[in-house]
């Protein structure tokens, strides 16, 4: 009987010893959150381990799952080529850096899919201290503006200068600088602008230490955040990688029935506040999250390599060779979706909600407006601003207090953080709201209305 045991713990050392361990080595950007369904999310949930193949070539195979994360697209490349990660997720922008740096090494990178973005731009600031006077990207001409260089921010700051008829190279000081240290920078007054990539610009306006002047979408230059495999990963692995796109798919899907959830989940793995991370992923977010290549996002990946050029670093990369969609659609697929569907859908995710005061469905979305109040679940919504603004008076007079007040930008259709916006109202009472104050004013002497900042909107809501 010893002898036989002794056998079958031999026999089943050497069928381990035999099988093959397979390397899943994933970059991810935790803190930009719009990467969260090709990262942050798969990683927490562990969805990634359900899809993986394990059968065929894969019977008996052991996965070595490593996750590393980055606070930027650069040094995710750097591993990426030189072979200690086999996939990550970052912007339009790196991500062109992420092709030309492995066609210079003498390899090739895949972007596989988008994971979120927005066709119009928005996702992307420009913001400046609280305490400001500055409302325009016209009046920061002859001041200090930070940047983290050769981000997806960077490419639309210049942008945005541009279109003011400056010139960024003489009539700005451009100085890089991360939003780690662009924070304590914009409350000490230390930097008169700062621009930056999700989810930053909102964020400082949240935390009440800056104040978002210009929004992407102004530019109406398409930008987002996917995810990229090194080539001969691919090439040798298919079905791993179709096996991540599938959690991607999945925890796009968990993340969209319940936003709050999940932001409460990435505010504990990042500490970036549920309330930003909800104006991101919530209905109507700021950004929407989309795993099909876009005719814009094409473009826009076109658009960077053609920026590459411009600053003077060629590259015989080509935006039509560089994406690959057989892999995001083969996910589709497997997991039931109809891609094409999906590649003609510009819906942002959906507003299914009752108003939270006279409990009747909303219909229209132009002036919507949400709360989401410490120690609740889930977000309240309202039909109207005037009603969300109202009812907030009396939900903090009962000492209740807001986690986050959403509005909408009027104009672009964006949704914004309601503390840092301005207001009208018009003669019936009506509030609408603004991103840009010039706007508003526009807006006011058009209506014969009067602009608000948000304790006016508040008072003007009350008085109804």
């Amino acid at each position: 009987m010893k002898k036989l045991a002794f056998l079958a713990l031999s026999l089943a050392l050497a069928s381990g010893a035999d099988a093959e361990t397979i390397r899943v080595a994933i970059g991810t950007q935790d803190t930009t959150i719009n990467c969260a369904t090709g990262g942050l999310l798969i990683r927490e949930l562990k969805l990634l381990e359900k899809y993986l193949p394990k059968d065929g070539k894969y019977k008996g195979v052991t996965y070595d799952i490593q996750w590393k994360n980055f606070t930027s697209g650069a040094p995710l490349t750097n591993e990426m080529v030189a072979d200690k990660l086999d996939i990550g997720s970052m912007a339009d922008f790196p991500g062109t850096n992420n092709g030309a740096a492995f066609l210079k090494a003498g390899k090739s990178s895949i972007f596989l899919t988008v994971l979120s973005g927005s066709t119009l731009g928005s996702g992307n600031g420009i913001v400046v201290p609280k305490s400001s006077a500055v409302t325009s990207v016209a009046e920061l001409k002859g001041r200090t503006i930070s940047v983290p260089f050769a981000s997806t921010a960077h490419g639309m700051l210049l942008r945005a200068i541009a279109a003011q008829g400056l010139d960024p190279q003489k009539d700005v000081n451009i100085i890089t600088q991360a939003p780690e240290v662009a924070g304590p920078a914009l409350q000490a007054n230390k930097i008169e602008a700062h621009a930056d990539f999700v989810p930053f610009a909102e964020l400082f306006e949240h935390r009440g230490i800056a104040r978002k002047i210009y929004d992407g979408a102004q530019a109406n230059a398409p930008t987002y955040h996917g995810s990229l495999v090194a080539g001969e990963y691919a090439k040798k692995y298919p079905e791993i990688v179709v096996a991540f796109l599938r959690a991607a798919l999945e925890a796009d899907r968990l993340i969209a029935a319940e936003p709050e959830k999940y932001s409460e989940l990435i505010e504990k793995v990042t500490g970036i506040e549920a309330a930003v991370n909800y104006l991101y992923h919530g209905p109507l977010g700021l950004q929407t999250r989309d795993n099909t290549w876009k005719p814009e996002y094409r473009k826009a990946l076109a658009t960077s390599i053609e920026t590459l050029k411009l600053m003077g670093r060629e590259s015989p990369l080509k935006a039509e060779t560089f994406i690959d969609d057989q892999y995001i659609r083969a996910a589709f697929k497997a997991s039931g979706l109809d891609y094409e569907a999906k590649l003609k859908n510009y819906d942002k995710l959906a507003l299914k909600a009752n108003d939270a005061v006279t409990g009747k469905p909303i219909v229209d979305f132009q002036r919507v407006a949400g709360i989401w109040l410490i120690g609740e679940p889930k977000v309240r919504h309202y039909a109207t601003i005037e009603g969300a603004l109202a009812d907030l008076r009396k939900l903090e007079g009962e000492g209740k207090k807001a986690r986050g007040v959403y509005v909408h930008d009027l104009v672009h259709r964006i949704k914004l953080l309601a503390e840092n916006a301005s207001f009208v109202v018009d003669g019936k009472g009506q509030l609408s709201a603004f991103l840009q104050k010039d706007a508003a004013n526009a807006y006011a002497a058009a209506v014969k209305g009067k602009v608000l900042d948000f304790a006016g909107a508040q008072a003007a809501a009350k008085a109804r």
